[in-house]
């Protein structure tokens, strides 16, 4: 995990190390009219680890009701694996900035 360090001066004049939280990004399922909802709960489960079903399955409905859905919130990293991963299984996703 990448984080950002600041120096930060201390009151004896002394510089003390403070971490910076890495930036989280959202990634985000889009509803699509050609995959399944089994397709899309089974491969949300196969790409994100600890996914529960009934977990899958929310996300797919709330994807299917209102055109996207937040999957996971996490690294960059991380969240370009994942969407990577549901574009290559033919699923719609992206990424943007946890703001």
């Amino acid at each position: 995990m990448s984080t950002d360090i600041l120096e930060k001066p201390t009151l004896s004049g002394d510089t003390s190390t403070v971490r910076k939280p890495a930036p989280r990004y959202r990634v985000l399922l889009h509803n699509d009219d050609f995959n399944s909802m089994e397709y899309v709960v089974q491969t949300l489960m196969q790409t994100v680890p600890n996914l529960t079903q009934p977990q899958a399955v929310s996300i797919m409905m709330e994807a299917h009701n209102s055109g996207v859905a937040l999957v996971i919130t996490c690294a960059l990293e991380h969240a370009e694996f994942y969407c990577e991963t549901l574009q290559n299984h033919g699923l719609s996703s992206t990424i943007e900035p946890d703001e």
